[in-house]
C-alpha cells in the first residue's frame, strides 16, 4: 500500500465521528403509507434510535422483500434493498456475509416474513448471522388489499376468507424460539418509548435479533391490537417483560403471573392470599421460559407478554465463516481464481 493512501487512511480515522439526528436518517422521498397507518411510528421510532447506535450511515443498510412495510428502505436515509417477495433474508444474508462491517437490518411484514419469507426467516434465525429483523405483524394482507395473513386469528372474515378463516395462525414469538433464535423481542406501534428500547437492544444484539411489533393497519384490519395499545384497556390485558422484575399487571399494578408447574396463572396480590414474592420473575436468558411466555400469546384469558423474551449469546454465522476463511488461507493461501477456473477438466470451444 503506498504511502499516500496510509495517509489518507490515517487522516480519515482522526476524523472526529459524525453526531446525527434523526432527521440525519429522513429520506427526501415523500412518505406513501395511508394516513393514520402504524408504520409510521414504527419509521419515527427507528429514525429516532439510529443516531443514538453511533453507527455511521454509510455503514446502515435496510433490506426489505413486498409488502407496505417493505417501503422503509426508501424513507430511510441510509443504503438500501427493495428485493423480492420473502427473500429479504436471502439477500441480507449474502450482504452481511460478504460485508461483516455493516449493520443490517430486515424490514418485512407477518405476509412477506412468515409466509412465502417463512423458509429462509427460519434458517436466518438458526443461523444466528449479525442481523436484525422488524416484523411488523398487522393480521393481514394490507397491500393487497386485506386478504387473511399468516397471523391472522381463526374465523377472520375477509375478502379470501368470506365465511372465516379455518387457518391456525402463526405466533411469531413462538416461531422464532423454536427455530433457535438468540434474541426474541415484541413491542407495539402505539408505544414509542417502548418501541426504542427494544430497537435499541436488538441493534446491541450480537446475533440475529427478531423483533415481533404490533402494527395497526387502518383500513383493512382497524383495531386488532386495540386492546393492548390503547390507554383505557392496556394495563389489564399487557404484561411487560423486565429482566429481573415479578410480572406485574392491573390499573393498580394488582395482578401477576404465578406458575403452577409449567402453566401461567393470573393471580391477584390485592386481597393477601399472594404477594409479588409469589410471583413469576422473568429471566430473558433462560429458554424453557421464554417458550411459556410466548405460548401466553395463544391464551386469550392471559394478558399479552410485550417486551424481551429471551436475549442470548451465542456464536454468529458470519464470525464463525470469517474464522473458517483466514484458517484456510494460513493452511492453503490467499488462493488464485483464474487459476481455479482453469484447473482441472477443461476444453476449447473453437
Amino acid at each position: 500500500m503506498s504511502t499516500k493512501v496510509n495517509e489518507m487512511l490515517a487522516s480519515a480515522a482522526s476524523v472526529a465521528p459524525v453526531k446525527y439526528t434523526s432527521k440525519d436518517f429522513s429520506s427526501d422521498q415523500d412518505v406513501r403509507w395511508c394516513p393514520g397507518c402504524g408504520d409510521y411510528s414504527i419509521l419515527a421510532q427507528t429514525q429516532r434510535v439510529m443516531p443514538d447506535l453511533g453507527i455511521p450511515k454509510h455503514k446502515t443498510v435496510f433490506v426489505s422483500g413486498i409488502g407496505c412495510s417493505s417501503r422503509f428502505p426508501y424513507y430511510m436515509n441510509t443504503y438500501g434493498f427493495h428485493s423480492i417477495h420473502g427473500r429479504a433474508t436471502a439477500v441480507a444474508s449474502g450482504l452481511k456475509m460478504a460485508r461483516p462491517d455493516l449493520s443490517v437490518w430486515i424490514v418485512t411484514g407477518d405476509g412477506d416474513g412468515m409466509s412465502i419469507g417463512g423458509n429462509h426467516l427460519i434458517h436466518l434465525l438458526r443461523r444466528n448471522i449479525d442481523v436484525n429483523v422488524l416484523l411488523f405483524n398487522n393480521q393481514i394482507y394490507g397491500l393487497t388489499k386485506g386478504q387473511y395473513s399468516p397471523t391472522s386469528e381463526v374465523g377472520k372474515v375477509t375478502k379470501s376468507t368470506p365465511y372465516g378463516s379455518i387457518d391456525y395462525p402463526f405466533n411469531p414469538a413462538s416461531l422464532a424460539l423454536g427455530a433457535s433464535a438468540s434474541f426474541v423481542a415484541r413491542t407495539l406501534d402505539r408505544d414509542p418509548k417502548h418501541m426504542q428500547v427494544v430497537l435499541k437492544r436488538a441493534a446491541e444484539h450480537k446475533g440475529t435479533s427478531f423483533v415481533e411489533i404490533y402494527q395497526n393497519c387502518n383500513v383493512f384490519n382497524d383495531g386488532a391490537f386495540f386492546q393492548f395499545t390503547e390507554k383505557e384497556s392496556k394495563d389489564e390485558n399487557v404484561v411487560f417483560l423486565e429482566h429481573g422484575k415479578p410480572l406485574v399487571f392491573g390499573k393498580e399494578k394488582e395482578k401477576g403471573i404465578k406458575l403452577d408447574g409449567f402453566t401461567p396463572t393470573v393471580v391477584s396480590t390485592k386481597d393477601g392470599k399472594y404477594s409479588v414474592n409469589d410471583l413469576l420473575v422473568h429471566n430473558e436468558k433462560d429458554t424453557t421460559l421464554s417458550f411459556i411466555l410466548a405460548d401466553m400469546t395463544m391464551k386469550p384469558a392471559l394478558p399479552r407478554p410485550v417486551g424481551i423474551f429471551l436475549s442470548l449469546e451465542r456464536p454468529t454465522y458470519d464470525d464463525m465463516m470469517t474464522l473458517q476463511i483466514d484458517e484456510a488461507k494460513k493452511k492453503r493461501g490467499e488462493g488464485d481464481l483464474e487459476k481455479l477456473l482453469n484447473s482441472g477438466d477443461t476444453w476449447m470451444i473453437n
